[in-house]
C-alpha cells in the first residue's frame, strides 16, 4: 500500500513531453510510481479533470529574513511554489556583524522595498557567519523548501566595513578574505553567489549596494572561489553599461570555471544594451563554450500604485506631503473632503533632488503609461486601458480619474505602471523567449517590493495569461511547467525535483485549469510590527504537495510543514536517472 496516490489525472511531468492521463503514487515523500498504479493508497485524491504538475521552483525571491520567522512563507507557497533561492541581486543578512544589523536592514528596505520596521522586529540574529545564518535557517519549518546564495553587499561590508559599504575597491587580500567567506558560504551550503550592478539599487539611505561598481578582478576572484566549493550560480543584476563589458568578464568566468552565470535580462530604457543585444551575446558566449543563463519575467515589470502603496500620482504634492505620514484614519478622511481633492488637484508638484526620489516622481506622473487595475484586467493591457485614455473617454482630466480610480472602494483601488518589459505596449518578445534553452523564468521578486509590486504570482500568471488566455498567442502548458518546475531546478543543481519521475521528491500541484484565475491584488498589514505588503491569492489551486505531504487544499494551509533547508546541490536519485 502507497502513502497517497493521485488518480486520473492530466499529468504534465515537467520533462516538456506530451501531457497524459495516469496516476502517480507517492511513498516516504518521493514519487514511487507514474503511469497506472493498480495499488491503494492510504490516501487517494481524485484528479479527474485537473492537471497534475511539479511543484513551481522560484529562483529569484528575497525571503531572507521572512524566512527566519513565517513558516507560511506566502505569497509565493499560495501559488503552486514548493522551492524558493533567496539571497538574490547582493542584498542579504549574513554574514553580520553586530553592528551592523541595522545597516543591513536598510540595505533590503532600500534595495527590495520591504519595511525596516518589520526586518528588525522579525528577525533574531542569532547568527554571525553565513553557516550560522544557514543553521538558524534550518531550525524552521516550512510549507516550502528554501536555498540561499551569499551575497555580495552583506560580505562586502563584512570584510572591509565602510570601505566596503561605500563601494571603495579592494585591496588583493580583501579580495582573498572575501572569497574565503563565499566558499565557506557555499560549503555550508548556500546554492550560488549574488551581485547587483544597477544603480536602481540603493540602501534607504541613498548608497549604492556594495559591489556595485566592483571590478572584474573582484568578481572573478569571487567567482572562483564558488568554483572552488564545487558547485555554485553566479546571479548577477546589472545596468549592463558597455564600459563595464559584463558579458565579458561573465563569459571568461563561466569558461574558466565551468559555472553557470546568470542575469537579469530586461527590457529597459535604462540598460545601454537592448534586450536583442543582451541575448545575441549570451548566445554568442554560449556557442564559445560559456553557459550564460538570461532570467526573463513573464510580465511588465513596475509599480501597483495605491494610496497606502509606496508611490502614487500625488505623492510629490505639498497637501499630501502634510499627510504622508499620518494614519490611515486621518488620511483617509482628507482623501475623502472635496475640497481637499480640489486642493490637491491644483497644486503644483514638488519636483524631488535625489535621484531615487526623482525616479518615482517619474513613475508618478506617467497618466499615458498607467492603465486602470479593472476586474478582469491581464498584465497585457492595451492604450485604451490607460488611466489617460479613460480619462478623456469620461471627460475628466487624467489626474482626477486617478484619483478617484485609487479611492474606489474605501481606497483600495490601483493603479498598474509597467516600467520595464513593456516598451513595445505587450509581451510578444518575451513569447519568443519562452522558446529559447538559454533563458529561465525568473524575477519574480517574491517577498519583496512590498509596497509596489506583487510578482511572487508568476507561476499562476504563466498558466492563467501565457498558456489559457493569452489573445495575442500562447504557449503550450508542457512548455510552461517545464520552463517553471524542471529548468529552473536544474540550473541550481536540485536534480532531485522540478520532474514528476520516480524517484524524485514529491512536490506536486493540482490544478483545475478552468478555473485558474488570480485574485485582485490586496495591501495587508501582517509583517511584523504591522509591516505592509501587497498579496495576491489564486483560486484553481485544488492541492499543493510538499514531499508528499498536502500542504494547502483549496488555497489553504493545512498546518503541515514538510518544508525544509536546501543544503547544496541535489544529486537525483538513481531511479530517477534510469527513468529518464
Amino acid at each position: 500500500m502507497h502513502d497517497l496516490v493521485i488518480r486520473n489525472g492530466t499529468i504534465v511531468d515537467g520533462t516538456g513531453t506530451p501531457a497524459f492521463v495516469g496516476d502517480i503514487a507517492i511513498d516516504a515523500g518521493r514519487i514511487a510510481a507514474v503511469g497506472t498504479v493498480t495499488a491503494k493508497g492510504r490516501e487517494e485524491i481524485d484528479a479527474a479533470g485537473l492537471h497534475v504538475t511539479p511543484g513551481f521552483v522560484d529562483i529569484h525571491t528575497h525571503y531572507d529574513g521572512q524566512a527566519t520567522w513565517d513558516s507560511e512563507m506566502a505569497p509565493s507557497s499560495w501559488h503552486g511554489v514548493t522551492t524558493v533561492v533567496m539571497g538574490n541581486c547582493g542584498v542579504g543578512f549574513a554574514p553580520a556583524r553586530p553592528d551592523r544589523h541595522d545597516w543591513l536592514i536598510g540595505l533590503m528596505e532600500g534595495v527590495e522595498d520591504i519595511p525596516g520596521t518589520a526586518l528588525a522586529e522579525g528577525m533574531a540574529w542569532n547568527w554571525e557567519t553565513f553557516p550560522e545564518y544557514m543553521d538558524a535557517l534550518a531550525q524552521r519549518p516550512r510549507t516550502i523548501d528554501v536555498a540561499t546564495h551569499v551575497a555580495h553587499g552583506a560580505v562586502r561590508a563584512y570584510v572591509m566595513g565602510e570601505r566596503g559599504a561605500n563601494n571603495e575597491a579592494p585591496t588583493e587580500h580583501e579580495i582573498a578574505q572575501m572569497s574565503a567567506i563565499v566558499e565557506e558560504g557555499l560549503k555550508s551550503g548556500a546554492l550560488g553567489f549574488s551581485t547587483s550592478r544597477t544603480v536602481l539599487h540603493k540602501s534607504i539611505d541613498g548608497v549604492l549596494v556594495p559591489g556595485t561598481t566592483a571590478t572584474k578582478e573582484e568578481l572573478i576572484g569571487i567567482g572562483r572561489a564558488v568554483a572552488r566549493a564545487g558547485h555554485g550560480v553566479f546571479e548577477m543584476a546589472s545596468d549592463l553599461r558597455r564600459e563595464w563589458d559584463e558579458f565579458g568578464w561573465m563569459g571568461a568566468l563561466s569558461k574558466e570555471t565551468g559555472l553557470p552565470v546568470t542575469f537579469a535580462m530586461l527590457q529597459s530604457i535604462a540598460k545601454e544594451l537592448p534586450w536583442q543585444e543582451q541575448m545575441s551575446e549570451t548566445a554568442r558566449w554560449n556557442a564559445e563554450g560559456a553557459n550564460i543563463v538570461a532570467q526573463i519575467a513573464l510580465r511588465g515589470n513596475g509599480i501597483l500604485m495605491a494610496w497606502r502603496g509606496t508611490v502614487h500620482p500625488f505623492k510629490f504634492k505639498p497637501s499630501w506631503a502634510e499627510i504622508d505620514t499620518a494614519p490611515w484614519d486621518v488620511q483617509w478622511a482628507k482623501i475623502s473632503d472635496p475640497a481637499w481633492k480640489a486642493q490637491l488637484l491644483a497644486e503644483a508638484d514638488v519636483i524631488p533632488e535625489s535621484d531615487v526620489t526623482a525616479l518615482l516622481y517619474a513613475v508618478a506622473q506617467g497618466f499615458g503609461l498607467h492603465y486602470e487595475m479593472d476586474a478582469d484586467f491581464d498584465y497585457e493591457p492595451t492604450q485604451a486601458q490607460t488611466i489617460a485614455a479613460r480619462a478623456a473617454a469620461a471627460g475628466v482630466s487624467p489626474a482626477e480619474y486617478a484619483y478617484d480610480l485609487m479611492s474606489a472602494k474605501d481606497g483600495t483601488g490601483f493603479i498598474y505602471f509597467p516600467i520595464l518589459n513593456y516598451a513595445d505596449g505587450n509581451l510578444d518578445f518575451v513569447e519568443g523567449l519562452l522558446q529559447r534553452d538559454d533563458i529561465v523564468i525568473s524575477l519574480s521578486d517574491g517577498g519583496a517590493h512590498c509596497g509596489t509590486i506583487c510578482d511572487a504570482a508568476s507561476p499562476t500568471y504563466l498558466l492563467q495569461h501565457w498558456v489559457r488566455d493569452r489573445k495575442r498567442g500562447t504557449i503550450t502548458i508542457e512548455n510552461a511547467i517545464k520552463r517553471q518546475c524542471s529548468d529552473t531546478a536544474r540550473l541550481y543543481g536540485m536534480h532531485d525535483r522540478g520532474q514528476l519521475v520516480p524517484g524524485l521528491i514529491a512536490d506536486i500541484n493540482l490544478i483545475d485549469m478552468a478555473r485558474l484565475k488570480l485574485g485582485a491584488p490586496w495591501m495587508a498589514f501582517d509583517l511584523p510590527a504591522g509591516g505592509k505588503r501587497l498579496l495576491q491569492r489564486a483560486d484553481g489551486y485544488v492541492a499543493t504537495i510538499k514531499s508528499g505531504v498536502v500542504t494547502f487544499r483549496e488555497g489553504q494551509m493545512t498546518g503541515d510543514l514538510p518544508g525544509v533547508l536546501i543544503r547544496g546541490p541535489q544529486a537525483a536519485p538513481p531511479v530517477a536517472l534510469a527513468a529518464e
